[in-house]
C-alpha cells in the first residue's frame, strides 16, 4: 500500500558539520524530528535512512575535478588557498573532514525520497537534509557543496523521463539549480527570494527567464526588503498556481529553506510562522492537482535554528500528512529537553508571539512594489492564455 509520506532521515546527515560557530548547523534536523515525534506525528515506520550517492551520480552535474578536490579536502590534503577557485576552504565553505561523504549523503538522502515517490512507494518524500541549491557544477558556494536538487533532477530525467518543476522558497536565490537547468525545456525553476539588492547571491531579477530552448521556465519573484506574510503569500500562491498550469510538470520538488522568517539572522524579510503553515499546504494542493500528488521536498536555509526551523519544518511534514496544523503550547517534553541547550529562550507556542515586531512604516509601498513585479514576471505567461 503506498504511504502518504516517507521521511528521509539518519543522524549521519549531521556529519555535514562546517564548525560549531558556523550558521549552518543541521542540529535543526534532529531538532524538527523529535519535536514531531513529542505530538505523535511521526513513526519510526514512517522514516527512510538515507543512501550515499555514488560518484557517477554526482558527476550527472558536478564535474570529475570538483569532485576530486571535495575528496582531498575531506582527507586533509588541500589546503584552503588550494580550494578556495573551488568556494572550497572559503569562510561561507570552510574544510571539514570527511566532506565528501557527508556531502555524498545528503545528495543521497534526496536521491532517496525520489525513488521513494518515483517508484510509486509513497505520495510524498522530504529530505530535510538536503536543499542545497546554491552548488554549482565545479564550485561550493553559499554553504553548499554539492547541490543534491540539481542531481536529483537531473536523476529524475533520466531514469524516469521526468518534467520538473522546482520552486525555490528560499530567502536566497537558488541561482545553483536555475543555472544548472537554465537552457533545459523539460525543467521549471521558481524562487520566491529577498531580492539581490541587499542579499546573497545577487541574482534573480525576473529578467533571468531561461536561455535558448529553456526560454521561459525560468521564474523570479524577487521581493523587498521587510516584506510580510500577506504579500508573500500572495506572490507564492499565483506564481505556484499559474507557473504549474503554464508548464505542466510531472513531479515537483521543492526547496524549503525557512530562513524568510523575522527573527532568522542572515535575511531581511518579515515572515512569521503563518506563512510556513501555507506553503506546504499549497505545494500539496498542486501536486494533488497536477502531478498525481507526487512531491519531493528538501530543506534549505533556516538559521534560527531554535526558535524557526523546528516549528516551521514540523509544518512541512504535518502538511505532507493531510493533519491539521497543531496550534498552542509546544509539547512540554520538548522544551525541557532543548531550553538548556539553546543560547535563547525557545517560543513555547505553534503561533509566533503578536504582534512579533513593530508596524512596518513603508507596509503600503512594499505591497505595491512586490505587487507589480509579480505582475511583471507572470506577464509573459498571462499573455499568451
Amino acid at each position: 500500500m503506498k504511504k502518504n509520506a516517507v521521511f528521509i532521515f539518519s543522524e549521519d546527515q549531521l556529519s555535514y558539520s562546517f564548525s560549531d560557530e558556523h550558521p549552518f548547523n543541521q542540529k535543526r534536523i534532529l531538532l524538527t524530528l523529535d519535536l514531531l515525534k513529542n505530538i505523535d506525528a511521526i513513526q519510526d515506520k514512517d522514516i527512510i535512512p538515507p543512501r550515499i550517492a555514488t560518484d557517477e551520480e554526482i558527476l550527472l552535474v558536478h564535474d570529475e575535478k570538483f569532485v576530486d578536490i571535495v575528496k582531498k579536502a575531506g582527507k586533509g590534503e588541500l589546503s584552503p588557498a588550494a580550494g578556495e577557485i573551488y568556494g572550497i576552504g572559503t569562510e561561507d565553505t570552510p574544510i571539514f573532514p570527511n566532506m565528501h561523504e557527508a556531502s555524498a549523503l545528503l545528495v543521497g538522502g534526496t536521491l532517496t525520497a525520489v525513488d521513494e515517490v518515483m517508484e510509486g512507494r509513497a505520495r510524498h518524500a522530504l529530505n530535510l537534509g538536503g536543499g542545497l541549491h546554491h552548488g554549482f557544477k565545479g564550485r561550493a558556494s553559499g554553504f553548499c557543496v554539492y547541490n543534491d536538487s540539481s542531481v536529483a533532477i537531473k536523476y529524475m530525467q533520466q531514469k524516469y523521463g521526468a518534467r520538473v518543476l522546482y520552486i525555490d522558497t528560499d530567502a536566497h536565490h537558488g541561482d545553483g539549480v536555475q543555472w544548472a537547468f537554465y537552457d533545459d525545456p523539460n525543467v521549471c525553476t521558481l524562487s520566491i527570494h529577498e531580492t539581490g539588492r541587499y542579499l546573497f547571491p545577487g541574482t534573480g531579477k525576473i529578467t533571468e527567464r531561461g536561455n535558448g530552448p529553456g526560454y521561459g521556465t525560468s521564474f523570479n519573484f524577487p521581493i523587498d526588503a521587510f516584506t510580510e506574510d500577506d504579500s508573500f503569500l500572495a506572490i507564492y500562491r499565483a506564481a505556484m498556481t499559474e507557473v504549474t498550469e503554464y508548464f505542466k510538470p510531472d513531479v515537483i520538488l521543492t526547496q524549503n529553506g525557512v530562513d524568510a522568517h523575522y527573527f532568522d539572522p542572515l535575511t531581511h524579510l518579515y515572515g512569521t510562522m503563518n506563512i510556513y503553515k501555507e506553503i506546504p499546504r499549497i505545494a500539496q494542493e498542486i501536486a494533488d492537482k497536477h502531478c498525481d500528488g507526487r512531491w519531493i521536498a528538501v530543506g534549505g536555509g533556516g538559521y534560527d535554528i531554535w526558535r524557526v526551523v523546528p516549528r516551521a519544518w514540523a509544518h512541512l511534514w504535518i502538511a505532507m500528512n493531510g493533519q491539521e496544523p497543531p496550534t498552542g503550547p509546544l509539547p512540554q517534553k520538548w522544551l525541557d529537553r532543548w531550553q538548556n541547550e539553546a543560547p535563547i529562550t525557545l517560543i513555547p507556542t505553534w503561533e509566533d508571539p503578536n504582534p512579533l515586531y513593530k508596524p512596518i512604516p513603508r507596509k503600503k509601498e512594499i505591497e505595491e512594489k512586490n505587487a507589480h513585479m509579480l505582475e511583471q514576471a507572470l506577464h509573459p505567461i498571462r499573455t499568451n492564455k
